[in-house]
């Protein structure tokens, strides 16, 4: 993505939206993570695309989001664009592994990180830090009462970046979905537990 056309939150919910024409998709069932949660209710609630079904699994969705180092990052991004390659790294993974409380095989350890290692990745890698920017979300706040489709809520309950009373704020804010937590997880319930995630999955999408 170019510099003239930023990776934001608003532009990555524009494409999901036009991904969706492009499949044929009019009514899917929609799964997101972490961005993809604020990228999937700007699609839905304001560019008014349609749900079968929901989860919003560990989203940021609600101000305020951004962990400490995230905000250390914004504000000294040039500082880390520079990085010698191995320093780099040595961060990434440092990042990526505080985001865990259960283990994960080092196997997915290695898919999380190799993305961000090349040249490429490194810029991309920061600059998702610089473009970051909270009116983004707090567009969609005020309608996350007007969700039109089964809502599910899922939270990895040791979550060390977005902490679970974040969940809890979202379904005050969204109170026709439900609400599950996922015991011991942290932000990648997906990897850290797994089973638990696609009986979550089978239950509130209604596929078993």
């Amino acid at each position: 993505m170019s510099d003239a056309r930023p990776s934001s939150i608003a532009v990555q919910g524009e494409i999901f939206g036009e991904m969706l024409d492009h499949w044929g998709l009019a009514s899917p069932l929609v799964v997101a993570h972490d961005f993809g949660g604020a990228v999937t209710l700007r699609a839905h609630l304001l560019g008014g695309r349609d749900y079968a079904g929901y989860v919003l699994m560990n989203v940021v969705a609600m101000r305020p989001w951004g962990s400490a180092f995230f905000e250390h990052v914004k504000r000294h991004i040039k500082a880390f664009t520079g990085l010698p390659p191995h320093i780099h790294e040595a961060i990434v993974r440092a990042y990526v592994r505080s985001a865990i409380a259960t283990a994960i095989s080092e196997d997915d350890v290695e898919a999380l990180v190799a993305p961000w290692l090349s040249e490429a990745g490194q810029v991309s890698f920061y600059r998702q830090f610089a473009q970051a920017d909270e009116r983004y979300t707090a567009e969609a706040e005020p309608h996350f009462g007007e969700v039109r489709c089964p809502v599910a809520i899922l939270w990895g309950e040791q979550d060390p970046w977005i902490p679970i009373d974040r969940g809890r704020a979202l379904h005050e804010a969204m109170p026709q979905a439900v609400f599950e937590v996922l015991p011991e997880a942290g932000h990648l319930p997906q990897l850290e537990a797994p089973d638990r995630v696609l009986t979550a999955l089978e239950k509130h999408l209604d596929c078993a």
